[in-house]
């Protein structure tokens, strides 16, 4: 008879647990707490990132459930570009209920509000004017989120809670502008750090916005010690009951509004962990194996994190910004070619040979979605996150898992069985709760380092900040929303250009192909948060009177104007035209090139510096395509590096090879 390997497994685990007594698979005797929210599947829900205006997710065939974007500051008037009342926000929820998808907007706007950084949390919110125009933004996401009358799931600062615990020195009374903003919604609300928290609650309840449901984000290090890397040996008990008897007051426990959080909100890591590693020294990997002690860097010590939050609390987790990286990943900065992008071990974790014991694994520590996403441009992206089979990992495997039904969550009070492990998942005498679910076999990328993390709030030193944490490199704490890597975009079926020659009879010359815009945008498509819709505009232009105007979010970081199934001939030089205002925040450019499949995803570009561009001028840069080159090219674009909060417009007119 053939042994069953994942049942052989699990019963060795069983057997280890029970001898050396090392905490591995075994059930909590109080099971799950909390009800799923009304609005939410009653099943493990797996969500991505994606840019307003993108694609990718109703395009990829997956039944997606969640899609998130970050709501940084100037959400309201669309940074600029629009009137100041939500409409940029209302149209985000709408969109991703087009396509198909619960939208989950995360507000993170605090970081953002003038007044400095991370470190200046407590001061922000202790000032009555910043107060009074943020809480005004809250009411009008509240106000769009209720015309919109489906269910929004909105998580609520990421890391701020957190903060504010570490800046208070855990005093949820200390003082914070909440009533004194003059905000009729608030009145009844104490000037306090907990009223703070209370006040997304007030502004639900006054607007009426019963179609939310609102996360509270939980750092892993707000106690004081970072238990997801650093303080790795500390009994986690008591960490959780510091930040627990924190929060309460702040929205967890009773209050004065009468309601409470419906979820709590986690992030795994914000980056890819060889980013990390390779780039600033500092070793978060966790040890994916099943019989790794909870006091060790593992997913065993943060799992039981979670459970231990979820009885404490009887809320249930959304685990988000989840990094894409895989054992595939080739450990550089994503450039949108085939594997760019570094490697981490989560995707694997939970996708892997062994995904469905882990997703069961943390359905029973509270988690009821996974939503996956990079917390800063250059990682590991779900677009060219190919295998080792050279598919797409996360597209493949969650797509087969969702495909075959998913994963029903356990109810109150049980656990779902643990393949092999011989436990039904119900409480005593119960029943079996749970179903077997479709994933799909995969390699394992876990690895066990014995490094810690820099940057974490330990314990003894003054913490501040999170190195690596929210901060996407600027020095006011906004985070970059990019995707991470490049968007597919869709195929038109040809240049979609502008005949750029010389027209007429020529006797016989060459004609130059490529994009003049005259026509339109022509296919083109903005990528990335820095980046706005594009439009075909008459206020440049290189030749004719037409060019494309960029127009920019004010987000720093990495945006691009792209093009799919550009007909480039093989060994081509492209040339690009591109327009740069002065005053811009813009760093740098990189007209590229990107080959499919056929040409093993080669990417080829022209990095080009500010310094060596002239602004309120055309600027010519020229990419030479390698001898062997594929056509029709996967992309053609043009990559813009921000470092600001500009808002103004750049453009491209006369692309021809």
């Amino acid at each position: 008879m053939r042994t069953n390997p994942r049942r052989a497994l699990a019963a060795l685990l069983m057997t280890l647990s029970l001898v050396v007594g090392v905490p591995t698979l075994a059930q909590s005797v109080t099971g799950v707490q909390g009800q799923v929210p009304i609005g939410l599947p009653n099943r493990l829900a797996i969500g991505l990132f994606e840019e307003a205006g993108q694609n990718w997710m109703r395009d990829s065939g997956v039944p997606w459930d969640v899609r998130y974007r970050y709501f940084t500051k100037g959400w309201v008037d669309n940074w600029g570009w629009g009137p100041y009342d939500g409409a940029w926000g209302a149209a985000f929820l709408q969109e991703s209920y087009t396509q198909g998808f619960i939208p989950a907007p995360v507000f993170y706007q605090l970081f953002s509000e003038p007044g400095g950084g991370e470190d200046a949390s407590l001061t922000k919110v202790q000032n009555a004017t910043t107060m009074r125009s943020y809480f005004s933004d809250v009411k009008l996401l509240m106000q769009r989120a209720k015309e919109f009358n489906k269910p929004v799931l909105v998580l609520i600062e990421p890391d701020a809670f957190g903060l504010l615990q570490f800046q208070t020195n855990s005093n949820p009374n200390a003082y914070a502008a909440v009533a004194a903003t003059g905000l009729p919604e608030l009145a009844s609300l104490p000037n306090t750090v907990a009223g703070w928290g209370q006040a997304f609650l007030q502004m639900r309840k006054a607007v009426g916005a019963n179609n939310v449901i609102l996360g509270m984000h939980v750092s892993a290090w707000a106690s004081g010690k970072d238990i997801s890397c650093c303080s790795v040996t500390d009994p986690l008990q008591p960490e959780v009951d510091k930040v627990v008897n924190f929060l309460k007051p702040l929205g967890l426990g009773p209050n004065t509004t009468g309601a409470t959080y419906d979820v709590l909100v986690g992030d795994p890591l914000d980056r890819d962990a060889d980013f990390y590693k390779l780039t600033r020294g500092q070793d978060v990997w966790w040890d994916a194996s099943d019989i790794a002690s909870i006091s060790s860097r593992s997913f065993n010590r943060y799992a039981e994190w979670l459970r231990l939050f979820n009885v404490a609390t009887g809320k249930r987790w959304v685990l988000w910004q989840i990094p894409l990286g895989n054992s595939n990943h080739r450990n550089i900065n994503n450039d949108g070619s085939a594997r760019a992008g570094y490697k981490d071990n989560r995707t694997e974790y939970f996708f892997g040979l062994l995904g469905d014991l882990h997703r069961r694994k943390f359905a029973n520590s509270g988690v009821i979605a996974l939503l996956f996403g990079a917390g800063a441009g250059g990682q590991s992206s779900y677009q060219n996150d190919q295998g080792t089979d050279g598919q797409l990992l996360v597209k493949g495997r969650a797509g087969s898992f969702l495909n075959a039904g998913g994963l029903t969550l356990p109810a109150v009070g049980t656990t779902l069985p643990l393949p092999g492990s011989g436990t039904d998942g119900g409480t005593p005498g119960g029943t079996d709760a749970g179903t077997v679910d479709g994933g799909t076999r995969g390699p394992d990328a876990g690895t066990t380092d014995a490094g810690t993390r820099d940057g974490g709030v330990d314990a003894g030193t003054d913490a501040g900040t999170r190195d690596g944490g929210v901060d996407a490199g600027t020095d006011a704490g906004t985070r970059d929303a990019g995707t991470g890597g490049t968007d597919a975009g869709t195929r038109d079926a040809g240049t979609g250009g502008t005949d750029a020659g010389t027209g007429g009879t020529d006797g016989g010359t060459p004609t130059t192909r490529g994009y003049g815009f005259e026509s339109g945008t022509e296919q083109w498509a903005a990528s990335g948060a820095p980046v706005k819709a594009v439009s075909s505009s008459t206020a440049r232009a290189y030749s004719g009177t037409r060019s494309l105007a960029v127009p920019f979010s004010g987000t720093s970081g990495t945006g691009m104007a792209v093009v799919s199934s550009a007909a480039v001939p093989n060994g081509a030089t492209v040339t690009f035209r591109v327009w740069i205002p002065s005053g811009s925040s813009i760093t740098s450019i990189q007209p590229f090139t990107l080959e499919g499949a056929a040409g093993g995803w080669r990417y080829t570009g022209k990095w080009t510096g500010i310094a060596n561009l002239q602004a309120n001028a055309w600027n010519t840069v020229t990419v030479k395509m390698p001898t062997g080159s594929t056509t029709p090219l996967y992309q053609l674009g043009v990559e813009f590096t921000t470092s600001g909060s500009w808002t103004g417009t750049a453009y491209l007119d006369g692309i021809t090879w």
